[in-house]
């Protein structure tokens, strides 16, 4: 263990409390308009009913317990972390951002960085595939926030999209463009599920948003919401047949 695991542990830490602490604000109008209330003053077929929002106190939650983990003095040297920890506190940071600047009515700009957060995780991921399986507690207070929290803006960054849209042009997204965004979302989403590894609650929060979008929107966008999270749904129960035994291949 050196000087840099401290100073990237306390880092990732810093950056979980961040994105928490202007998730809050930002939510209760305290850094300009609530955040939801600014995505719904831009007409978006695919923005899911205000319930979906709640995923983001379990998102911050586990985020925070992987932080606190990943500082005890057992695991800051852990290879797990040296190559992950720059990419999640980054991930902090970037939302964090994020909020400010759609509180503040800067839709393009906060959709920018919102690509950029879903590359953060995408690189986080990716590396932490890299190691070995870590057992039970990385499973648990790793994978699950990590993956979790990629599949919800995974699907979050394609609804942000349509109000870029929406904010730049003045007109909302049509049901035609609407269906093509789900069902390339759709396409991804179980790829990712049918190849990547600690894909159980990446589907879940996925099946979750789509679930959500399904529940405010109109027919067909509904119809098609719906089928992309049974289809996402699918995908996990014909990996997790697959697996068998090897559980850490799509537990994490």
């Amino acid at each position: 263990m050196s000087r840099n695991d401290l100073a990237r542990a306390t880092a990732v830490l810093a950056a979980a409390v961040l994105q928490t602490v202007a998730g809050a604000l930002g939510g209760s109008g305290a850094l300009g308009e609530p955040v939801g209330d600014v995505a719904r003053s831009y007409p978006n077929p695919l923005l899911p009913a205000g319930g979906a929002f709640m995923i983001w106190n379990l998102i911050y939650l586990a985020v925070l317990a992987l932080a606190v983990w990943q500082l005890l003095p057992s695991q800051r040297g852990e290879p797990l972390h040296r190559r992950t920890g720059w990419w999640i506190a980054a991930v902090g940071v970037l939302n964090a951002v994020w909020v400010v600047l759609f509180s503040a009515d800067q839709v393009a700009a906060a959709q920018i960085v919102i690509v950029l957060l879903l590359v953060a995780l995408a690189a986080a991921w990716r590396n932490a595939a890299a190691e070995p399986a870590s057992g039970r507690a990385a499973r648990w207070l790793f994978w699950g926030p990590l993956t979790l929290y990629t599949g919800w803006v995974a699907v979050a960054t394609v609804v942000g999209a349509l109000t870029t849209a929406a904010a730049a042009t003045g007109d909302g997204a049509g049901t035609v463009a609407a269906v093509i965004a789900l069902g390339a979302t759709a396409i991804v989403l179980i790829a990712v599920v049918a190849k990547a590894k600690g894909v159980t609650m990446f589907a879940a929060a996925a099946i979750w948003a789509l679930a959500w979008i399904a529940a405010s929107a109109e027919t067909p966008v509904a119809v098609f919401a719906s089928l992309s999270a049974a289809l996402v749904a699918v995908a996990l129960l014909v990996r997790l047949l697959q697996a068998r035994g090897r559980a850490d291949a799509v537990l994490g």
